[in-house]
């Protein structure tokens, strides 16, 4: 069993050996307000450390962080927003593993904490796998985003199930409302929210290592389990009676555009699945938790398959090992290292030990509720696939799918382009 270098969040000393501070280097991609936040945590670590740490922010992080390694120039310390690029720098030999025990303890802190073990341990050049990463800093993506006054006006309840939300669909088709508002165009990237859908329907359909076979394409894109997931996601938006504008609106409606028909009089539709930064295209003034409120999007009861969450965050590497970089990953373990983020804007953690009441926006506790009650989190599916499908053929499949192509069809194609490049 690890013991954290941290034994409190007040008095914290160098580890044992350390004669004296060294200079800890940190690249990561926040710029603006986050990197303010996240200086406001490095600072502290500074602080209580000894140790000299300097922050680095790039908006070309995935690729400025590989000409670094290659030049045998990385940081100390970096923030990779996509595991699948951390993995990647784990078998070419570019991270160091983490301290032993760490894994243990993110499986006892943090909620779903094997999910984040799972995330975090990747090959290495030999092929062996170790705990590479530590998650800090988390977004969620499986919400269901309402207005509560157009809710209490028609008598509508918050499902807590996905047969109960597919029966709410119906019911407001049935009281002559539209249930649902999607949109898929997002300009060169079009069709990407359709395939946030898909992955929360195979995480509500399949288990954990069937999403996670699927991911690596151990399980073929055309299986039958995908195509049933691609299928559950055309219950909802190839029904003309179930979307604002009709079916043959999905693909064409900008994902921006899309959820304000939640607050027209009377409202075009009633729900809106989408991520956590979608207030960001509400009507000047909404009050989120007042005008507009969001829920989980809700699991099978009848699958047995616990509550899972789909999001996705920063995943924190050794790039250039020393003593300071273990010391940060061991402090990244304390409550305070997320309270002082958690105290400003834009964070999210599965760590369990946080007190809840520091958030300093209401909405972001409730978001970390649902994160805190994960039995399984995963991240976003096409981030982790390879770019010519994830963020290539899987969004344009779900436009040919939107507009009323075979999901089978459509299946094969992604699988096919996925060949292509092996």
């Amino acid at each position: 069993m690890k013991t954290s270098l941290y034994a409190g969040v007040a008095a914290v000393a160098l580890s044992a050996g350390i004669a004296q501070a060294e200079q800890l280097t940190v690249f990561g991609p926040w710029l603006g307000p986050d990197q303010e936040n996240v200086e406001a945590v490095l600072s502290r670590f500074a602080e209580i450390s000894g140790h000299d740490v300097r922050y680095v922010g790039s908006d070309s992080f995935e690729q400025q962080i590989v000409i670094d390694a290659e030049a045998g120039s990385a940081p100390n310390v970096a923030a990779f927003p996509q595991p699948g690029l951390a993995a990647d720098f784990a078998r070419r030999g570019f991270l160091a593993p983490l301290a032993a025990g760490t894994d243990d303890w993110v499986r006892e802190n943090y909620a779903a904490g094997q999910s984040w073990v799972d995330l975090g341990t990747y090959a290495g050049p030999d092929g062996a796998s170790n705990l590479y990463g530590f998650f800090y800093k988390v977004d969620v993506k499986s919400l269901v985003w309402y207005v509560p006054e157009n809710f209490e006006d028609a008598g509508y309840e918050i499902p807590a199930t996905m047969e109960d939300l597919k029966a709410l669909t119906d019911q407001i088709v049935a009281d002559g409302g539209t249930p649902w508002c999607i949109g898929l165009g997002s300009g060169g990237a079009t069709g990407w929210p359709a395939t946030d859908w898909v992955e929360d329907m195979m995480l509500r359909t399949q288990s954990p290592a069937t999403y996670d076979q699927w991911v690596t394409n151990e399980l073929p894109f055309n299986s039958p389990e995908v195509v049933a997931a691609i299928d559950e996601f055309g219950a909802f938006a190839r029904n003309d009676a179930y979307v604002a504008g009709g079916a043959g609106a999905v693909a064409t409606t900008d994902f921006r555009d899309s959820p304000k028909g939640l607050f027209s009089s009377p409202p075009q539709c009633y729900m809106h699945r989408q991520a956590s930064f979608i207030p960001a295209f509400f009507p000047e003034g909404t009050s989120v938790g007042e005008d507009a409120d969001f829920f989980y999007f809700p699991a099978y009861a009848g699958k047995d398959l616990g509550s899972p969450v789909l999001g996705a965050g920063t995943v924190w590497a050794i790039t250039n090992e020393n003593q300071a970089a273990h010391d940060l990953i061991a402090y990244l373990e304390t409550p305070e290292a997320h309270e002082i983020w958690m105290a400003r804007k834009g964070f999210l953690t599965p760590h369990k030990g946080v007190n809840s009441d520091v958030f300093s926006d209401p909405t972001l506790r409730k978001m970390n509720d649902i994160l805190l009650s994960a039995t399984t989190f995963r991240f976003d599916g096409s981030d982790l696939m390879p770019g010519a499908v994830g963020a290539g053929s899987f969004w344009t499949g779900m436009v040919d799918y939107a507009g009323g192509k075979d999901a089978q069809a459509v299946a094969d194609e992604i699988q096919a382009s996925w060949d292509a490049i092996k």
